[in-house]
């Protein structure tokens, strides 16, 4: 493939599930769109695979050079990043607003008897209150739309109310209590519209634990239909006023730095705040020495990404890391000096800063992890591991096995395949380890190996050049027996063992007849080939190990989750409306119930969001 051509296909094999925004960019460097998504990877492969597109979308599509994304912790989140990028950036295929007094209100009748709740833009003369402004018409119409379903306050035009004799539409699908013709007492109506005033405030808090207790006396009284209704209101309530990260309530003007290293590459992530408005985040990566830290890689990126280029590059009064850089006196020093002003570097903060050093280490993660499925990078890979290993032809197929259980229950082996473009999904295989001794891990990996290359024999499927086998010695025997009686003499085996205090770089392996391992540098390509596709196998075998144990045991993922007893699942269902509002929720938001902290808060997202 061209260089100048997408690969979309390499690129949407290791994009995130999780929402954010992308940012498609053309071969002059240029942001020519910027979109959100809830599902990154469903959204941006929507580009690629869909027939129907626009004559617009497909020549759009047809200038991509490559694609940037920012992941959120929210849906909502998302949507105020996409507003800020398109007002900074001002891509040539979206819609651009205009300035920000064109920006949309909710506008509250609160002078009439019956008020009424409506979409507004422009100058706020009207008599009445006034809610936002919204980043977008779509996001102030949506919130009417959902506290239309939850209030059931007017939204129809003054006309249209004075001349009603019977109620309308509106009425008869729940969404308005029918003022106009007194099927509701001015005393009911008012409450609605207090409830809507104070939502719209942000004492959203107040709103539901009202509805959780009208919600609980409903239930106590056997009115399980406006219970449900109770709990769809709740969960509707949670939706609209989520908690938002990407915008702050300061004025603030920081740089958040976020740097990880694994298996022999660096990344160093750097999200742009200003005005306390996320700008979106931009990723390097940086070439490094074997024994480079984190924290002199931090220092070493500052100071050639700042000192000496102000002038064309803005550099803010306040820079946060995800750890204290090597020399951060000598930094701090330099660039107050350049600047003229004083400039502090921190690791430690809270609150919103917190929020925002979050998000810079989610999406250096997400980097990192797409860097290691780069098809070219891949392929370099396995061209150093043949090297490594004295092979005479570029292997083609690697395969891992490894073994998930806890204290022996619920026993579940994986089978990762990689070729020279990465991970190769569909080939993924998962084996549920039965009639063996529990924590036989011996019994579990020879099952497993015989249940795989039968299957493969008997139906002349692909062998793989290699085989890796996540143990030692015992590990990689189970293997040379298994293939001894199946007759496979055509396949490289290697044996895994994790080093010293199991530290990533130091792995021993074991070449199936030779009496004695070898260890590759920390530095090899090859040795981190080896560990990403072990990796790979240890994260598939966890995973299915837990669905296993999960179904057998018939419990709510809450259950699963140290620290979380059955009164505090029981306050989260009633404060999110149930497991789908609960998954909906942000870190902050989950801290908010009353008993959850923070870092209970971050086990409960995990459990929903891990991928």
């Amino acid at each position: 493939m061209s260089e100048d051509v997408f690969d979309y296909k390499s690129f949407l094999t290791s994009l995130t599930q999780q929402p954010g925004v992308y940012r498609m960019i053309n071969d002059r460097d240029e942001v020519i769109y910027v979109g959100k998504a809830k599902n990154l990877k469903k959204r941006v492969s929507s580009y690629f695979t869909k027939s129907d597109q626009s004559i617009k979308t497909r020549v759009m599509v047809a200038q991509i050079h490559r694609i940037e994304v920012t992941i959120t912790h929210t849906e909502n989140e998302a949507l105020i990043l996409e507003s800020n990028l398109i007002k900074s950036l001002r891509p040539q295929y979206n819609v651009l607003y205009r300035d920000d007094k064109s920006y949309p209100y909710i506008y509250l009748s609160t002078e009439q008897d019956f008020p009424r709740l409506s979409y507004y833009r422009g100058a706020r003369r009207e008599k009445g209150r006034f809610f936002g402004p919204f980043p977008g018409a779509g996001a102030a119409k949506e919130s009417l739309n959902l506290l239309q379903k939850l209030f059931a306050v007017r939204q129809c035009e003054d006309s249209f109310f004075r001349n009603r004799s019977r109620p309308c539409l509106q009425y008869q699908i729940k969404r308005c209590s029918a003022p106009c013709v007194n099927l509701v007492s001015k005393e009911d109506y008012a409450q609605q519209v207090r409830h809507t005033e104070m939502f719209l405030e942000g004492k959203n808090d107040d709103v539901i634990n009202e509805l959780v207790r009208a919600m609980e006396n409903a239930s106590q009284q056997l009115a399980f239909e406006k219970a449900a209704m109770l709990r769809d209101q709740i969960m509707a309530l949670r939706k609209v006023q989520e908690r938002q990260y990407i915008t702050g309530e300061g004025q603030s003007d920081v740089d958040v730095i976020a740097t990880m290293m694994d298996k022999g590459i660096a990344c160093v992530t750097v999200f742009f705040i200003r005005g306390g408005n996320s700008l979106g985040s931009k990723s390097f990566f940086p070439v490094h020495s074997q024994h480079s830290n984190t924290a002199e890689l931090l220092s070493a990126f500052i100071a050639q990404y700042y000192i000496g280029r102000q002038g064309g590059r803005y550099v803010p009064n306040e820079i946060i890391c995800n750890e204290m850089p090597a020399d951060r006196d000598w930094l701090e020093a330099v660039l107050s000096e350049q600047l003229g002003r004083k400039l502090r570097i921190r690791d430690k903060v809270r609150g919103e800063r917190a929020r925002w050093l979050k998000l810079a280490e989610i999406n250096v993660q997400s980097s990192l992890q797409a860097r290691l499925a780069d098809k070219a990078n891949m392929l370099q890979r396995f061209e150093q591991l043949q090297d490594s290993l004295s092979l005479d032809e570029l292997p083609q197929r690697i395969e891992c096995f490894d073994i998930s259980h806890t204290m022996g229950e619920e026993t579940v082996a994986s089978c990762v395949v990689f070729d020279t473009n990465g991970p190769l999904k569909s080939d993924y295989r998962r084996f549920n380890i039965t009639d063996i001794t529990p924590g036989d891990d011996y019994a579990a990996m020879r099952q497993a190996l015989s249940r795989r290359y039968k299957r493969v024999r008997e139906s002349e499927g692909k062998l793989p050049d290699i085989l890796l086998i996540d143990g030692a010695k015992g590990q990689l025997a189970q293997a040379e027996e298994v293939m001894e009686e199946l007759g496979i003499d055509s396949v490289m085996m290697i044996g895994v063992a994790k080093g010293v205090e199991r530290r990533p770089g130091l792995e021993t392996l074991w070449l199936s007849g030779n009496p004695q391992p070898f260890i590759l540098p920390g530095n090899s390509p090859a040795l981190h080939l080896i560990q990403h596709v072990r990796d790979e196998a240890h994260r598939f075998a966890i995973q299915g190990h837990r669905a296993r144990r999960a179904k057998k045991r018939q419990q709510s993922p809450l259950e699963e989750i140290p620290g979380l007893g059955p009164k505090r699942r029981q306050e989260l269902l009633k404060q999110f409306g149930g497991l789908q509002g609960i998954a909906r929720a942000g870190v902050e938001d989950l801290s908010l119930v009353k008993g959850v902290s923070k870092d209970l808060a971050q086990k409960i997202y995990d459990v929903f969001h891990s991928e």
